[in-house]
């Protein structure tokens, strides 16, 4: 049983969406994303402009993904199914986001719940608070690297 990392397909989108819907923290239902402009169509065309969404795959599901919005220099989402959390799989496809981010920005950002699981996931990988946005999440930076 082998962790694949790789750039989404087309093909994974109904995936992408069933493992956001089953994350217990940041829970949103597939209504909700569809009000918010987040819908099938609106992920394929992200894909289709650019490889920015990679997943995890484990004999053959996709149990976790990432995507990032080159033009905001965002991490746009980061998700791992409840049952694989802990198993470094987030770690590993935020490594892919921040490469693909970095190889295009000096400083990087993602927003979210401070008090939130995931906040501290983000603390434990260098991600520096800023401030609280409008919607209530906060801020984090991130630096690249000196060469």
């Amino acid at each position: 049983m082998t962790l694949i990392l790789r750039t989404a397909f087309q093909a994974d989108i109904p995936a992408i969406f069933d493992v956001r819907t089953s994350v217990k923290e940041n829970h949103i239902s597939l209504e909700r994303m569809a009000e918010m402009g987040i819908t099938p169509q609106t992920i394929a065309a992200a894909l289709s402009a650019q490889p920015c969404i990679w997943v995890a795959e484990q004999d053959g599901e996709v149990i976790g993904f990432a995507m990032a919005d080159t033009d905001d220099a965002c991490v746009f989402a980061l998700f791992v199914r409840p049952e694989w959390e802990g198993h470094g799989i987030g770690r590993r496809l935020m490594d892919r986001a921040e490469a693909f981010l970095f190889a295009r920005h000096d400083t990087i950002w993602l927003g979210t719940d401070a008090t939130s699981s995931a906040a501290r996931f983000y603390d434990r990988l260098g991600w520096v608070r800023k401030h609280q946005m409008e919607s209530g999440d906060t801020r984090f930076e991130k630096q690249r690297a000196p060469s």
